[in-house]
C-alpha cells in the first residue's frame, strides 16, 4: 500500500515539475514574441515616417507613384517576414511547451502498458 502511495506522490512531483516546466517555456516564449512584435513595430514605424517624407517631397507625381509603389512592396515584404517570423516563433513555442507534457504521457503509457 505504501508503495502505491510513494508511486503516486512520484507521480504528482512529476506533473508539478512539467507544469512548472510548461509555464516557464509559456512565460519566454510570450516574452520572445513581445519582443519581436515591438521591434517589429519600430521598424514599421521608422519606414512609414521615411516613406512620408519621401512622400511630401516628391516633385511630381510619376515621382510621387513610384516613391508609393516602392514604399508597398517594401512594406509588403516586410510584412510577410515577419509574419513568417512569428509562425515560427509560436511553432518553437508550441513544440516547447509540449515537451514536458509529451514525456509525461510516455511515462503513463509504459507505466500503464501490461508487462
Amino acid at each position: 500500500m505504501t508503495a502505491n502511495f510513494d508511486e503516486f506522490q512520484k507521480f504528482g512531483k512529476e506533473q508539478l515539475e512539467a507544469a512548472s516546466s510548461v509555464a516557464a517555456s509559456l512565460a519566454k516564449g510570450f516574452q520572445t514574441i513581445a519582443a519581436e512584435t515591438t521591434d517589429y513595430s519600430k521598424k514599421s514605424i521608422e519606414s512609414n515616417s521615411a516613406y512620408l517624407e519621401k512622400l511630401l517631397g516628391a516633385k511630381s507625381l510619376d515621382n510621387a507613384i513610384q516613391i508609393q509603389s516602392e514604399y508597398a512592396k517594401s512594406a509588403y515584404e516586410g510584412f510577410v517576414a515577419q509574419a513568417t517570423k512569428l509562425g515560427e516563433l509560436y511553432t518553437n513555442l508550441a513544440k516547447e511547451a509540449f515537451k514536458p507534457v509529451e514525456t509525461a504521457f510516455a511515462k503513463v503509457q509504459a507505466a500503464a502498458s501490461p508487462k
